[in-house]
């Protein structure tokens, strides 16, 4: 029997006042039940002579075109149209099988044979970008696999080539060898106001083509609010249902346009599930494809956002050696040795207000105008330093690998 993974986004959970700009990989591997779909039987319509029912005085209402959001009928049509460009991925990998009672850094001081291999194998989701075989996921679907499987909606099977992965912002390339696929309809997340409906496909514990509908419950939500700090996305979050095995497939609109990509569900809730907005997956995959890497701009500060009870506790402790003025804006709290900020003359204490002429109230505005930033370009940062406000320009630098 084959031992599946199960799917896990956990992270580390940073201080409630903290967020770093320096973040790290995703190790986590996703995992389903690989079990059959089954179609329900047919419920039939009633027998017309076993029912007695008065003939309406009034003709009936005329049935909603498909187009008719007043009707339920607009998902059917959206789901047509792009359930033949979602993808079932099967990943695999061989990783060493640990024994009872020994740790993996003491293994390797015993024969390879006392710790045979084992594959782990887990399922998720994609979609097809290109008419040749250009496919999205996410990157905990596919990160460190050996061999991937890319499964069509109409039976097809093809070998899967992994282009790329983004662990910073969960998002990986691959590519089929075919042509004439069915690809989706990408739309705009930028104006998404929550009450809209949402609409998500994939193949939850290994069901596929399971289609859930709901609403987009928020925007904007932080890597911090939804529990992975260590990701430089802005999350759309829906009560659409997602479950292991829809990592990496599509959240559409009520056009059956792709406004996210599913990726991460809450273990302690129900009904909370989050996606990354098609305008970042689309800029991080262009680069996967065109360079088999993404390089995001960097700092290196340790920031929180400043509140007036922030601001006194900390002049209360005198931890920072400063006395903070100022009751908002984000508070600078360690500048990393060697970096941008460093170099710039950024320092612990300094309270930004704005990037790139932007305000920002917290640290993942910040985050969101440093990624939105140009590398080896100067960015200016606005900040209050003693009660004096100054502008100092900082030249991000690719974000470290380590």
């Amino acid at each position: 029997m084959r031992k599946k993974a199960p799917i896990s986004l956990s992270a580390k959970q940073f201080g409630i006042y903290a967020a770093f700009l320096i973040v790290g990989g995703l190790t986590g591997w996703a995992s389903g039940v690989l079990l059959t779909s089954e179609r329900l039987p047919s419920q039939g319509t009633p027998d017309s002579t076993a029912l007695s029912l008065p003939t309406p005085a009034n003709p009936p209402l005329p049935i909603p075109a498909l187009n008719d959001r007043s009707s339920a009928n607009f998902i059917a049509q959206a789901v047509e149209r792009v359930g033949p460009a979602v993808v079932r991925i099967d990943a695999a990998r061989t990783v060493a099988k640990q024994a009872p009672g020994f740790q993996a850094p003491i293994q390797r001081f015993f024969e390879e044979e006392e710790f045979p291999e084992e594959r782990v194998e887990g399922t998720g989701s994609g979609f097809i970008l290109t008419t040749d075989g250009h496919i999205v996921t996410n990157a905990h679907v596919v990160e460190g696999a050996d061999s991937v499987m890319v499964s069509l909606k109409d039976g097809r099977e093809f070998s899967g080539e992994v282009i790329g992965v983004d662990p910073v912002t969960d998002i990986a390339a691959i590519r089929i060898e075919a042509i004439d696929l069915p690809t989706v309809t990408l739309g705009n997340s930028q104006n998404l106001i929550p009450g809209q409906w949402a609409i998500a496909i994939g193949n939850p514990l290994g069901l596929d083509n399971t289609v859930t509908a709901g609403i987009i419950s928020a925007t904007g939500r932080s890597s911090f609010q939804v529990g992975i700090p260590d990701r430089r996305v802005q999350f759309i979050q829906t009560d659409a249902a997602i479950n292991p095995g829809n990592s990496g497939g599509p959240l559409l609109n009520d056009q059956g346009e792709v406004i996210g990509i599913n990726t991460a569900i809450r273990a302690n809730a129900q009904g909370l599930g989050f996606a990354i907005p098609i305008e970042t997956a689309q800029r991080v995959v262009e680069q996967l494809f065109a360079t088999g890497q993404v390089q995001h701009p960097y700092l290196g500060i340790q920031m929180t956002e400043l509140t007036p009870i922030i601001r006194q506790r900390l002049n209360e402790q005198g931890n920072l050696g400063i006395t903070i003025t100022a009751d908002t804006g984000v508070l600078i709290l360690d500048v990393v040795s060697n970096s941008p900020a460093a170099e710039a003359g950024l320092q612990t204490g300094d309270v930004v207000n704005k990037v790139a002429g932007v305000e920002v109230r917290t640290a993942a505005d910040v985050q969101a105008q440093v990624e939105a930033s140009t590398i080896g370009e100067p960015l200016p940062v606005e900040i209050n330093r003693g009660g004096t406000v100054q502008v100092i320009e900082v030249q991000p630098r690719a974000l470290p690998v380590e």
